[in-house]
């Protein structure tokens, strides 16, 4: 693209305008609490309280999507399958409906009056008004993201490799874990920022089903009702710096794995 023609000017004229509306009010945000109401809200028991469960759960739900979401992604990269494309629509699901539905969704099939609910109850397990309830919220809007990001690292690899491994006697499992986890491990814990970065952040499903205890977005919307943006401010940016880490450690490995290739 030349510099000396329109339509470079015109991309760059765009740029700088979504470049503008993204980081305007993001910069206004971060400004405007004076540094002693930042020191008062990290003093604040109940702030930090909420931002070490926000982490908390976040971690608990980029786990569980480890576990559960590593041979799913590895199954959807490796083999071609009847009803495939149907599997990634369902995965991709919850990024697409609406956040309260999400949590009013979890209540209809584990909360008070159905089979779910009731074997869950039996068992001590209690979902809503809960951190087991925050964490399966969680879970369920951040696994697409952490599969999506695994899928694409399992197939960045040449099944060739992991032939040649089967072709000298390894098993699946011997050859997954010393052939195909290395060189995807990358890829898997970008994955995991993604997922841990968009639960952080999740407030409409988790307000349906656990209000209380209290995750940082949830008492960011309460303290803006209660006292407004004075008050509520500079929890937000204590929330938003710790989401900052996250994707400049995502952006650091993103950048690393384009250098290596």
């Amino acid at each position: 693209m030349r510099r000396n023609e329109l339509f470079f000017w015109m991309t760059v004229s765009f740029s700088l305008l979504i470049m503008a509306f993204i980081l305007i009010p993001l910069i206004r945000m971060m400004t405007a609490p004076s540094f002693s109401g930042l020191q008062e809200a990290f003093r604040d028991e109940e702030v930090m309280r909420s931002i070490w469960l926000s982490i908390y759960t976040a971690g608990w739900a980029a786990l569980i999507s480890f576990v559960l979401g590593t041979p799913l992604a590895y199954l959807l990269a490796r083999v071609d399958f009847a009803g495939k494309r149907l599997v990634e629509s369902i995965i991709d699901l919850p990024i697409v409906i609406p956040h309260p539905v999400v949590g009013i969704a979890i209540l209809g099939v584990a909360g008070r009056g159905s089979w779910v609910g009731e074997i869950l109850a039996d068992l001590g397990i209690r979902i809503m008004g809960s951190v087991t309830g925050i964490v399966t919220v969680l879970t369920f809007v951040g696994l697409p993201f952490y599969v999506k990001a695994a899928k694409e690292g399992f197939e960045s690899i040449s099944p060739r490799l992991e032939r040649v491994s089967r072709n000298l006697g390894a098993s699946m499992f011997h050859t997954f874990f010393r052939i195909t986890f290395p060189l995807a491990w990358r890829s898997l814990f970008i994955g995991l920022i993604m997922c841990a970065a968009r639960a952080i952040s999740e407030f409409g499903a988790v307000v349906v089903v656990a209000y209380h205890p209290m995750i940082a977005p949830v008492m960011i919307y309460e303290r803006f009702e209660a006292y407004g943006l004075k008050y509520s401010q500079p929890v937000a940016v204590w929330l938003v710096s710790i989401c900052l880490l996250l994707f400049l450690l995502l952006r650091f490995l993103t950048l690393r794995r384009k250098i290596e290739i």
